[in-house]
């Protein structure tokens, strides 16, 4: 039998965001205990909220939007690496990856740990951007990271966002990995199919 991990945080007023991003909240727009015909909720919420897919149009105008990714590059084998240390560099990536080809993976860092709290954390890892060009050196087609940006925490000019989208690089942020073990999954990752948008929330499975 599969064993499937909901590597999804939960999405909700809570959620930590980005600091310059739209926070996420909940209205009631219709309510049964205040005579709607049905209970309807208002949401209000940026394309990076929650678990969600950079597409190439985030940093390149004209480029890819979310609903034209390809459905074969978000669903797939994918190899879950895990890295101790405050970033992602070449020499660390090439020690976790060997000689291996992987088309999807996803990085387990000590950012999994800051889902159990509610404010955001500054000081979370993320890639280089030597390991970023290693990274589209290998072919690979999909990058995702255990919070809320792929980037070096402190770094200037998104480097790693620009290699990666500037390759066509699928990047999936805000991931919970705390409950998986590294190893190689198939990969479910489906983002909201929003119009020219320049990402979107996705709810992202992993199956064993």
């Amino acid at each position: 039998m599969p064993v499937y991990f909901d590597i999804s945080p939960t999405l909700g007023p809570k959620t930590p965001a980005w600091p310059t991003d739209p926070p996420v909240r909940f209205e009631g727009f219709k309510e049964l205990d205040h005579g709607g015909s049905s209970n309807v909720l208002k949401l209000t919420l940026g394309t990076h909220a929650g678990s969600h897919i950079d597409a190439p149009l985030h940093f390149f105008p004209g480029r890819a939007s979310v609903d034209k990714l390809p459905l074969d590059v978000l669903i797939g084998e994918v190899t879950v690496v895990e890295i101790s240390g405050d970033h992602i560099d070449r020499e660390a990536l090439e020690s976790a990856l060997s000689q291996k080809d992987v088309t999807r993976v996803l990085f387990k860092t000590k950012n999994s740990a800051f889902w159990k709290r509610e404010e955001f954390v500054r000081d979370f890892a993320g890639l280089t951007a030597d390991a970023a060009a290693c990274l589209v050196q290998r072919r690979c087609k999909l990058v995702g990271i255990d919070y809320l940006s792929i980037e070096a925490a402190h770094s200037e000019g998104a480097p790693a966002h620009q290699e990666l989208l500037g390759n066509n690089v699928v990047i999936v942020e805000s991931l919970n990995l705390s409950g998986v073990d590294a190893g190689v999954y198939e990969l479910i990752c489906l983002p909201l199919k929003l119009k020219g948008a320049d990402g979107a929330p996705a709810r992202v499975v992993l199956r064993k």
